[in-house]
């Protein structure tokens, strides 16, 4: 929604909108100047980058966090996730000149032109690519396209294991849509485009979890058994009023170079597959693959054998911690929590890269995760592993501890407390 700059910048700083952003950021309305203040803030940033506008709109997308279900998505297995209170956010304003221009901060201008958004091969891997995906995406859904400066801030941190990625998809996807769509497209479609432009622009072959949380928002458990119509289910939880924290821990290792690793999950797991007669290994039966178990190992090798065990096994742990929640047994669920750590770590192979021997910054965050815990709470490896993030759910009368000292190994500010965000992608 376009409204005159000045306007923005009045309702910002008279707290006209805390009800909203208390909503949007699980806070009281007494608490949230410092969100308009980043509201402010990109409004100035749209102005210094790209000049004077006279009118905007606002917008956000969240980070996510991973519940249940590590790297079924891309399986057509279930999920649970749910979108989380830090964000990035965005002011969108017209241009005259057909061209889509980006600045993030801290990041290169983007630009890209809107008459031809056809994929190019040298831009793959790179935030371009996503751009030209998204708006030809958007065009195919009878987008009348036109130029537009956006101007992004980001309080997700990069390779923090909530998806900065896909919240970046799914805030230019809320943007193209308010701003060029009659008939609006559902936040589940938002969370399709972003993936299709990560896969064939992008070059990246991810699932759909981390858009459909992000864009979506509240805790939500999907069934991609058919990904084009995946079932979205909302779960009721309050982790709070069970007396559990969920921390974020930020292992230092880096995803940069680690995109064979990513990739070939969902390749080994496919392989399997095909030696069952499926697809994916949505498709094929538990007793099928075991069935044909010796043929999956001369064909796929071990590592994609014990990668399907996990498969099969974090998908029905899903439906388990679904039921678990419902019923209010938290014993339950994070005793499902520890399981899928364990299977992930043990089957999976996602939390030390392969040949990795001085650098396994995962697998130390989730081992000192889990003696400070003693027994309690949950931990395990946090979205796509490799690098990036652990999850823990800390019961609340340890979390000052548990913070003090995962800080005191991982640094300071690497241990981030969250709360379970109500909307996804937003419009101001």
């Amino acid at each position: 929604m376009m409204k005159s700059v000045s306007a923005w910048k009045q309702e910002l700083s008279s707290g006209a909108h805390a009800a909203r952003l208390a909503a949007l950021y699980c806070c009281a309305p007494d608490e949230t100047p410092a969100q308009a203040a980043r509201y402010e803030a990109v409004l100035n940033g749209l102005d210094a980058t790209f000049g004077p506008h006279a009118e905007a709109g606002l917008y956000s997308a969240p980070g996510r966090t991973e519940i249940g279900g590590n790297h079924t998505d891309h399986q057509h297995g279930r999920v649970l996730a749910g979108s989380v209170n830090i964000d990035m956010i965005a002011a969108a304003a017209p241009n005259t000149l057909n061209q889509l221009r980006v600045q993030s901060e801290g990041y290169d201008l983007c630009v890209i032109g809107l008459d031809d958004l056809a994929a190019r091969k040298e831009e793959e891997n790179t935030t371009l690519s996503l751009l030209r995906g998204e708006c030809e995406a958007f065009r195919q859904r009878g987008a009348k396209l036109s130029g537009l400066d956006v101007y992004i801030s980001s309080n997700v941190p990069k390779g923090s294991g909530v998806s900065s990625s896909a919240a970046f998809e799914v805030l230019i996807g809320v943007i193209l849509n308010d701003c060029f769509m009659t008939d609006k497209v559902s936040p589940i479609e938002i969370a399709q485009i972003g993936q299709w432009a990560e896969n064939v622009y992008f070059g990246k072959p991810c699932g759909l979890m981390d858009q459909m949380a992000s864009s979506v928002g509240n805790i939500i458990t999907i069934d991609f058994a058919d990904p084009a119509h995946p079932d979205v289910e909302p779960v009721a939880v309050d982790f709070s009023k069970a007396g559990l924290a969920l921390c974020i821990l930020d292992s230092c290792a880096d995803h940069a170079d680690l995109t064979d690793e990513y990739a070939a999950v969902p390749a080994e797991c496919r392989a399997v597959a095909a030696v069952c007669g499926g697809e994916v290994l949505r498709d094929v039966p538990f007793e099928t693959f075991l069935a044909k178990l010796p043929e999956c190992r001369k064909q796929c090798g071990d590592r994609a054998v014990l990668r399907a065990f996990h498969i099969y096994a974090d998908n029905d742990r899903v439906a388990k911690q679904v039921a678990a929640l419902r019923e209010g047994d938290f014993d339950t669920f994070l005793r499902l929590v520890n399981e899928s750590g364990h299977s992930s770590w043990e089957y999976l192979q996602n939390v030390i890269p392969a040949g990795y021997k001085e650098h396994q910054e995962m697998g130390v965050t989730i081992a000192a995760a889990k003696h400070y815990l003693n027994g309690k709470g949950a931990v395990r490896v946090h979205g796509g592993g490799f690098a990036g993030t652990a999850q823990a759910f800390v019961p609340v009368e340890l979390l000052a501890d548990f913070k003090a000292h995962m800080e005191a190994i991982l640094g300071e500010g690497r241990c981030h407390v969250l709360s379970i965000r109500p909307e996804g992608g937003a419009v101001l």
